[in-house]
């Protein structure tokens, strides 16, 4: 594995909590390892708080509040005493910062933790360029790459040019923008089994846009996104590739891909 260096300014030590998601933990664990060792090299304490479960999202779009709440009080008991909490997903991200304090609007005292806990809370890559003040690294990833802006990172908390910024520093990589690289995926969590056929479609679509933009690889912030893309390309006979962001600036791009076998 290559070594990765970060040049951020000095600082004294900041202590991150890590939320890993739940698809990451049950489907891509690596993700979560790369964000930990990219936080871990651009200087911060990091600890993964083993009372995390689920941000509640699935539960809360769902209709569910009261089963979203009861999830998020863990949340704020697994993430009280961080400076900051970093999640490597766009979409768990942004239920946390913008949607978490509507949950506790019977309860002044958890209402309040709730913002303060979303106040800290910031997707990776974003945290590392805007927070951090991360600019270059040394990495290499060899071919051409598209990158799929993931709904919530970019229309919630407005993640677009951060990820471009980094990769621009990979050694090898080269950038291809997709013609409609803001165009939902049409996973949307539960949107997909709500709505299977359009949520089709828009995959459909997607995979024509990566197609043509003739990159042999996608990514992006979001492991539902990549999930749904791969999916559909497997299904389709592409051979497109699709992998986190983090597990190429982290230098393992070199692993089987997302829904490929190892062998």
């Amino acid at each position: 594995m290559p070594e990765i260096q970060l040049r951020v300014a000095e600082r004294p030590p900041i202590k991150v909590g890590l939320f890993v998601t739940c698809l990451v933990d049950l489907f891509r664990p690596s993700v979560g390892f790369a964000a930990l060792d990219l936080l871990e090299r651009a200087g911060c304490v990091v600890e993964v708080p083993v009372g995390q479960t689920c941000c509640g999202q699935p539960a809360y779009n769902s209709g569910d509040p009261q089963a979203a709440q009861a999830v998020a009080h863990g949340l704020l008991d697994a993430f009280e005493g961080y400076d900051y909490v970093v999640v490597p997903s766009g979409s768990c991200a942004g239920m946390i910062s913008q949607h978490l304090a509507e949950l506790f609007a019977d309860d002044p005292e958890k209402q309040h933790r709730a913002r303060h806990l979303g106040a800290r809370t910031h997707e990776l890559v974003s945290f590392l360029v805007d927070i951090l003040g991360v600019t270059t690294l040394s990495a290499r990833f060899e071919g051409e790459v598209a990158y799929h802006d993931a709904c919530s990172g970019l229309r919630e908390l407005g993640i677009k040019s951060q990820p471009r910024c980094l990769l621009a520093g990979v050694e090898g990589l080269v950038l291809k923008e997709l013609k409609e690289p803001e165009v939902c995926c049409g996973f949307g969590g539960t949107f997909c089994v709500k709505y299977p056929q359009i949520s089709d479609a828009m995959v459909s679509n997607k995979l024509r846009d990566i197609e043509a933009a003739g990159a042999g690889t996608v990514l992006a912030g979001d492991l539902g996104c990549l999930i749904n893309m791969a999916g559909k390309a497997s299904r389709s006979g592409s051979k497109v590739e699709f992998r986190h962001i983090a597990e190429v600036l982290v230098g393992t791009g070199g692993t089987p891909a997302i829904g490929r076998s190892n062998r």
